[in-house]
């Protein structure tokens, strides 16, 4: 099964590298360029993964994991929050408060955020 990964970022770059990467190791990605937009993709077409950066125009990160977060078809979808601010996070509020499952700082492993998802969605399935 080809699972389905969402990625949202306002650095087209990032969004290239990494739907280049998940792509690579068998996934179909979707993407965004701000929170916003990713919203209404994901409203539309749910994925079983979601990869948003945390500063974003439109609506931010925490703004979109809020959103899907209080929505009953969208709640338990894992997030992997991207962020070049890791130092000024509180993490475990974070994963308390907003759900997020794992934090990624910028620059980040390709290799990591890969075997990050897989282990994500792992768990997703096995629940």
């Amino acid at each position: 099964m080809s699972y389905h990964i969402h990625v949202c970022d306002d650095e087209p770059h990032i969004v290239l590298a990494v739907s280049l990467k998940f792509t690579k190791a068998g996934f179909q990605v979707t993407s965004d360029n701000n929170g916003q937009s990713a919203w209404e993709s994901i409203l539309a077409n749910p994925p079983q993964l979601v990869v948003t950066d945390l500063q974003m125009p439109r609506l931010d990160g925490l703004g979109l994991i809020k959103n899907m977060r209080s929505h009953p078809d969208l709640k338990d979808i894992p997030v992997i929050l991207l962020t070049a601010k890791g130092y000024e996070l509180d993490e475990d509020q974070l994963r308390t408060e907003c759900g997020v499952q794992q934090i990624l700082c910028k620059p980040f492993s390709p290799r990591e955020l890969v075997a990050t998802a897989n282990s994500l969605l792992a768990v997703a399935v096995a629940q």
